[in-house]
Parts: C-alpha cells; sequence; structure tokens
C-alpha cells in the first residue's frame, strides 16, 4: 500500500514517553533516534502535548492572508534568539532550504545584476529531497534517477576553503553548509574553516547560508549551532525539532534580504499554521531553558569520551566523532550488524551512510541512559568483530 521509499525496522511503534518507545506487542526500546532529531524534547512532552491540545480547541488553521498572532510571536523569539531579523515558516527542512535557494537567487539577480547565480554546497552534505534541495546536496546517490537537475549548483569538497575560493566567480551568489553533516556520516566542520569561511562570505558578498534542520534546536548544546561556531549567517534554515514531532519549518534571514521577497514571491499553505505555531512556542521554551542546554553539553561530552574509551583500539572502529548530542561512530565495515543488535538489545540507533552509526539521543536524556547505550553499543561492535574472525 506504501511507496518502498523507506528500508523500515520491523518495529510496529505504538507508543512513546520520553527517551522510550514501545511497539504493538508491548516492546520497549530506549530510543537514541528521536524521529531523526526531531523529538528533541522525547516523545509526548507534557508540555508541548498539553500546548497542541489546547490550540486545537482554539483554531486548527487559516490561510496566510489572515495575521497569525502565534506566527508573530514565535517569529519574535527565533529572531531576538538568532540574531536574523525575519521568519518565513513552512513545514519542513527541504521546504525550508528549498526558500533559502529561491532567496539567494533573487536577492543575486535583484542586488548583485547576477542573472545566473550559482550556489556552492560541500560534498557529503544533505539539504533535502525536492529537485533543487538534492541537487545542492553532496552526495551521487540521492541524485541518482532523477535527471535532468535544475542547474547553478557546484559542490567542493567539505572543508576546502581554496575550493570554494576557486568556485566563487562573479556568478556565486551563495554559500549554503552544514556545519555538522548529519546524513554524511556526522562530520563536524573545523571551526577555524568555518570563521573564514564565514569571513570569506562577507568579504565578497556572497550569502552565508546555515542549514541547521539537524544541528539546530538545542541538537549541539546551543539553541543553534553556529552559535557554537561564533559565527552570524546570513540565513538560516529549520525544522525538525522545531515542532517536536509537529511538521514545522523555517528560513529566518536578515532583515534587508527578507526584503527581497514580496507578495507572491513565495508561500506555504499550511507554514505557520496556529497548532504548529503552538508547538513551536512550546518547544522554544523548553530549549532555552539553561539547565536543559547544559545537560546536552555535559551528556554529550559524556556519551563521546565513554565511547571512545569503551571503543579506543578496536580493529572496526575508525573514528568516534560528533558534537552535543549528535555522535557518530565510523566503522571499518558495514554499520548494520552493530544496528541491528544494538536494536536486538533495546536500543535504537540510526545510520548516516553505509559506515557510520549515528546516535541523536533526545535532548532530555541522563546519564543512565548515556551509560546504558555506551553497553549496548560496545557489545554490539565487539560482536561485529568476533562475526568477523
Amino acid at each position: 500500500m506504501l511507496f518502498p521509499t523507506y528500508q523500515r525496522y520491523d518495529i510496529r511503534a505504538a507508543r512513546g514517553e520520553g527517551a522510550w518507545l514501545w511497539d504493538e506487542a508491548g516492546r520497549c526500546w530506549l530510543d537514541f533516534t528521536s524521529g531523526l532529531a526531531v523529538c528533541n524534547l522525547g516523545h509526548c512532552h507534557p508540555r508541548v502535548t498539553e500546548a497542541v491540545q489546547r490550540q486545537l480547541e482554539t483554531l486548527w488553521h487559516v490561510s496566510n492572508l489572515f495575521h497569525i498572532p502565534l506566527q508573530e510571536e514565535v517569529a519574535s523569539v527565533l529572531t531576538e534568539a538568532s540574531g536574523l531579523g525575519a521568519v518565513f515558516f513552512c513545514n519542513s527542512g527541504a521546504e525550508a532550504n528549498e526558500a533559502a535557494i529561491k532567496l539567494a537567487r533573487k536577492a543575486a539577480r535583484e542586488r548583485r545584476e547576477i542573472e545566473r547565480p550559482k550556489i556552492i554546497t560541500f560534498e557529503g552534505s544533505f539539504h533535502g529531497r525536492t529537485l533543487a534541495t538534492l541537487t545542492a546536496t553532496g552526495q551521487e546517490k540521492v541524485k541518482k534517477g532523477f535527471a535532468p537537475l535544475p542547474e547553478g549548483f557546484v559542490t567542493v569538497p567539505f572543508g576546502d576553503l581554496e575550493a570554494v575560493k576557486r568556485a566563487a566567480d562573479d556568478h556565486a551568489a551563495a554559500v549554503m553548509m552544514e556545519l555538522v553533516q548529519g546524513e554524511g556520516g556526522v562530520r563536524p566542520a573545523d571551526p577555524a574553516f568555518v570563521a573564514e569561511l564565514s569571513r570569506f562570505c562577507k568579504e565578497r558578498e556572497i550569502l552565508f547560508i546555515v542549514d541547521e534542520v539537524q544541528t539546530g534546536m538545542g541538537r549541539t548544546g546551543s539553541l543553534f549551532a553556529f552559535e557554537r561556531y561564533g559565527v552570524t549567517p546570513d540565513v538560516v534554515t529549520l525544522a525538525k525539532g522545531l515542532g517536536n514531532g509537529i511538521p514545522v519549518g523555517a528560513m529566518m534571514a536578515r532583515p534587508d534580504l527578507a526584503l527581497v521577497f514580496g507578495p507572491g514571491s513565495h508561500a506555504s499553505t499550511f507554514g505557520g499554521n496556529p497548532v504548529a505555531m503552538a508547538a513551536a512556542r512550546a518547544v522554544l521554551r523548553e530549549i532555552r531553558r539553561p539547565e536543559l542546554l547544559e545537560n546536552v553539553r555535559v551528556q554529550g561530552e559524556r556519551l563521546l569520551a565513554s565511547l571512545r574509551d569503551h571503543l579506543k583500539g578496536h580493529p572496526s572502529v575508525k573514528e568516534v566523532r560528533g558534537l552535543g548530542l549528535m555522535v557518530g561512530i565510523e566503522l571499518a565495515e558495514e554499520a548494520a550488524p552493530v544496528i541491528r543488535r544494538a536494536r536486538e538489545r533495546g536500543l535504537l540507533v540510526l545510520p548516516a551512510g553505509p559506515r557510520v552509526v549515528r546516535l541523536l539521543p533526545p535532548l532530555i536524556v541522563t546519564e543512565e541512559m548515556v551509560d546504558r547505550a555506551v553497553e549496548i553499543l560496545s557489545d554490539s561492535v565487539e560482536a561485529l568483530g568476533v562475526a568477523g574472525r
């Protein structure tokens, strides 16, 4: 009945609470996927649930032809927190990135008279599965079978500033990047590279677009990953954790850039609807609490250090890396057997490419949960080594 677009696990999900997920048979797992970095506050967070329930009794949807006060409230929080000046609300990360691409192209034409604008992206990146965003994505596997693809994109090696400079000719409108590549293998960018890239973009009047769909909303230990890198982008995209499971995305930009879009330039029928905004407001209230972000930093450091300690010297492990509660274990062989064994032992984790195990625990994760996950993963990696001998 369903299109076979996912390789689904043999789990029929029925109920979630906090960091735990149950199936229809009552089996329980410690969920270190968070719905793929969506349920950052854990499943069915009580204050988000209450906010959505209250809104459902009042108003579900009206057209964006009307003022929606909740939109203005959430936009005010996001602009104050980010230092950017305007927000466009949509429903997903791909939609937010599509909006950013359109904004960059239109700004290049109107302000710099670039007739054929070009956007520079990085190998290993992932920006979505619409035609423009998959073209921006630096992974050939997602593009296979979808030609002809839109023109105006060039991909360079991740972290290579000289390659960016070579690609940045007079047609360069923007550089678009993830500060920690998620689907590309949980690869944090080098801070020195990011600082130099930001400086170069400003000097050349090239827009610096940061895709925070996976890294945003507290995942790295600050509300936005760009805060940890000490830069201020021109455009930032959000989704996933912004609604904690309610579909909502956003593109934020400098206030002067917002003027590039006028009525009819862009739209989203369901974007910023009252129910999504009620969820986003509740999520932002929770995630901005200093003690929650401190927990992300503390437990993220514990998870990273403990995994490195337990897996040090193991022949199957090439590297353990990450930032905050976004961690990857790169293996010398396929990750699928490790992920499967962890699942059999009660822990849910994800792949990030064929040889990387990705951990995305909820931001409310405890020390005990981290220790349990490390124990299960250590056993699962050890079993992989035994099976290979």
